[in-house]
């Protein structure tokens, strides 16, 4: 059986490639979700792919995970940095979580250099565009599936 994994998006996420290119490239999230398609099917790996602008739509998601999932990954969005239902859902789930960002939230305002969302996170991917989504899912493989070590 293939391990699964969720990939979660926060609000506004579903705009990129129209707002604020210079910040968050012109990648639409639809571009970004096939990249990891393509990225998982070479891992042997299901990936849930979803968007959503409601914290509790979010909450509910990672709370139905539970016991379905082998990771998470997670880009909260602005939930990233005011969300402590989102935090508290993710310490409810016994999996790794990668915590997701296209651009470099510490060379942002303050206010986006804190994360609720690091504290149940094995680890941060941040500034490297909708690469990263790619690189989260590198690092997933090697948490879930150990022997796929190159």
């Amino acid at each position: 059986m293939s391990p699964k994994v969720l990939i979660l998006n926060g609000p506004n996420l579903n705009m990129l490639g129209q707002r604020e290119v210079e910040i968050y490239g012109g990648e639409t999230l639809a571009e970004i979700e096939s990249a990891c398609r393509s990225r998982a099917e070479g891992y042997a790996m299901e990936i849930d792919f979803r968007q959503s602008n409601g914290e509790a739509e979010l909450v509910d998601w990672i709370q139905d995970a539970r016991g379905k999932v082998q990771g998470i990954i997670i880009n909260g969005g602005a939930y990233t940095h005011t969300s402590i239902a989102i935090l508290d859902a993710l310490k409810m789930v016994d999996v790794p979580i990668i915590e997701v960002h296209l651009s470099n939230i510490f060379q942002r305002e303050d206010f986006r250099r804190k994360s609720y969302i690091s504290a149940a996170a094995k680890g941060l991917i941040a500034g490297f565009g909708g690469t990263g989504y790619v690189l989260a899912l590198d690092a997933m493989n090697q948490l879930i599936q150990p022997e796929n070590e190159d």
